[in-house]
C-alpha cells in the first residue's frame, strides 16, 4: 500500500499557467461515514476510490480497534466485514479527526460497552459539548472532558427524542441519527437551514427508515434499525479538495484546468454559488449520480473576480472553503464581507484569525471580525513566509496564495495537507505550478 508523502514545506514561485484535466481525492466526509457504517452494516461492503488520508485513517483504525475486519486491496479500495462492534483494547485514537470524533460518538452511545474517544492535542481544544448535551436528552450516558475530549461513553438506553438543532451542523445532525438507529422509538432532528446530508443519504441506502417531516429537508426523523445493508459504493471526488484547485485556476493567468468526479452535492457547493456571484468563469458537465451523490466535471478559467457578501445559509455550505475564499478576496474588485461564520474559530485552528494573520505576512490587507472578515481588492501580495499552523485548509489555502505572490512564498508546516488532499502538491506540479515540495 503507497502511502501519501507529507511534505513539510512548499517552496512557491509566481508563473507558469495551470492546466490539464485532474482528479481529487475522494470526498472526506463520506469515507469517515463510509467505513463507521461498514462495520455497523450485516454483511461485507465494498467502498471504493475511499479517501487514503490522515484523519480518514483514523476513523479505520478506531472502527478496526472495535472489530471491524477490514481488507484494504490498495490504499483507497476496502472491503468491510461488518457486525456487531466489541469493545476496544484502549481509548480510541481519532488523532485530528473532528468528523471522526463527533460522529462516532453517536455509534457508540448506543453500544452495550463503555468507549473512551480521544485525540491529538489539536482535537482536544475542539468543542464537544454540541453533541454530548444533545445526545444527553437521548439518554446517552457521555461525558467530556472540559467540554471537550476525551470523551467517555457508558452503555446506557437510548430513547427516542425530539431535537432543535440552534445552529445547522452536519456532525451534530449526523451524531443523533446515528444514535436514534439504536433508540427505543424514533428520533427528530430539526435544524434551522441546510447542512450536510451525506449521513441521512447513505443510511437511507443501507435500508433505514428516515423521514423528511417538511419539503426542504430541515425536520428529519430516523427509526430504530436493527439491519443495515452493506454498502457497494465509488465515493466521488471531494469538493473541499477541488476548492483549491479551483481558485488556483481562477486567480493564476491564463489557466484552464478541468477536475472530473466532484460531489455536487448541494449542502456542499456554496463555494460554487460564491464564486459564480464573484463572476468567476467555471461550466459543469458530465452531470450523473455515484453513490447516492450527484457528480460532475468542472472546468475552470482564469477570471476577473468582484467582491462579494456571504452570510446566513451559504455560511453552512461552505464552512470548510473560506481560507481558500480569503485568498481569492484578495484578488477580487471592490468589497467582499462574511458575516455569520464565528464556527470557523473553533475548526483545527482559528482560522479568521491564523488566516487573516498568514495572509498579513504575504501583504494582505484584512479587516478580521468576530464572525467573519472584510476584505478590499486587489491587492498585491508581495509574498514571504508563512506557517500553515497544522492546519490542512490553512496550509493548502496558503499554497495557492502563493501562487500568485510577486516574490514567491515559502509555506512552513505544510506536511498536513495530507491530512485530506494526498498528493497535493504532485497534483499542482502537474498542472504546471512552480512549487518545489520539500
Amino acid at each position: 500500500m503507497k502511502t501519501a508523502v507529507r511534505h513539510q514545506q512548499f517552496s512557491l514561485r509566481p508563473g507558469g499557467a495551470l492546466r490539464g484535466t485532474i482528479s481529487v481525492p475522494g470526498d472526506k466526509s463520506i469515507s469517515h461515514r463510509a467505513v463507521m457504517l461498514a462495520a455497523i452494516a450485516q454483511g461485507t461492503s465494498k467502498i471504493r476510490n475511499w479517501l487514503a488520508a490522515g484523519d480518514t485513517e483514523a476513523t479505520l483504525g478506531a472502527m478496526r480497534d472495535l472489530g471491524a475486519r477490514i481488507k484494504r486491496h490498495d490504499a483507497s479500495n476496502l472491503t468491510i466485514e461488518g457486525g456487531p462492534l466489541r469493545p476496544a483494547p484502549g481509548p480510541l485514537n481519532l488523532k485530528n479527526a473532528g468528523t471522526g470524533i463527533r460522529l462516532l460518538a453517536g455509534i457508540m452511545a448506543g453500544q452495550p460497552f463503555a468507549s473512551v474517544l480521544d485525540g491529538s492535542e489539536q482535537l482536544r481544544r475542539r468543542p464537544m459539548r454540541r453533541i454530548t448535551e444533545p445526545l444527553q436528552l437521548l439518554g446517552a450516558d457521555i461525558q467530556a472532558t472540559d467540554g471537550c475530549c476525551p470523551l467517555t461513553i457508558r452503555p446506557a438506553p437510548l430513547k427516542g427524542a425530539r431535537y432543535d438543532m440552534p445552529v445547522a451542523s452536519g456532525q451534530v445532525k449526523s451524531a443523533l441519527l446515528l444514535a436514534g438507529l439504536f433508540a427505543d422509538s424514533p428520533t427528530t432532528v430539526i435544524q434551522p437551514g441546510p447542512a450536510r446530508d451525506h449521513t441521512e443519504r447513505m443510511l437511507r441506502a443501507m435500508g433505514a427508515k428516515i423521514i423528511e417531516e417538511d419539503e426542504a429537508g430541515n425536520c428529519l426523523t430516523v427509526h430504530p434499525t436493527a439491519r443495515l445493508e452493506p454498502l457497494d459504493i465509488t465515493v466521488p471526488g471531494d469538493l473541499s479538495s477541488a476548492a483549491f484547485l479551483l481558485v488556483a485556476g481562477l486567480l493564476v493567468p491564463g489557466s484552464d484546468l478541468t477536475i472530473t468526479g466532484v460531489n455536487l452535492n448541494p449542502t456542499r457547493t456554496g463555494l460554487l454559488d460564491a464564486l459564480q456571484e464573484m463572476g468567476a468563469d467555471f461550466a459543469i458537465s458530465n452531470q450523473s449520480t455515484q453513490a447516492g451523490e450527484p457528480v460532475g466535471d468542472i472546468q475552470v478559467k482564469s477570471s476577473a473576480l468582484s467582491g462579494v457578501e456571504i452570510g446566513g445559509e451559504t455560511v453552512v455550505r461552505m464552512i470548510d472553503e473560506f481560507p481558500i475564499l480569503m485568498a481569492a478576496a484578495t484578488q477580487a474588485e471592490g468589497e467582499t464581507i462574511v458575516r455569520d461564520a464565528r464556527e470557523l474559530r473553533v475548526k483545527e485552528t482559528d482560522r479568521i484569525a491564523v488566516m487573516a494573520g498568514e495572509l498579513r505576512k504575504l501583504g494582505a490587507v484584512i479587516d478580521e471580525r468576530e464572525d467573519g472578515f472584510r476584505i478590499v481588492g486587489p491587492q498585491r501580495l508581495a509574498g514571504g513566509q508563512a506557517d500553515g499552523h497544522d492546519d490542512h485548509r490553512i496550509a493548502m489555502s496558503l499554497t495557492i496564495a502563493g501562487l500568485i505572490a510577486a516574490e514567491g512564498a515559502i509555506v512552513t508546516d505544510a506536511a498536513c495537507a495530507a491530512d485530506s488532499f494526498p498528493g497535493f502538491a504532485e497534483t499542482l506540479i502537474g498542472c504546471g505550478a512552480l512549487l518545489l515540495p520539500e
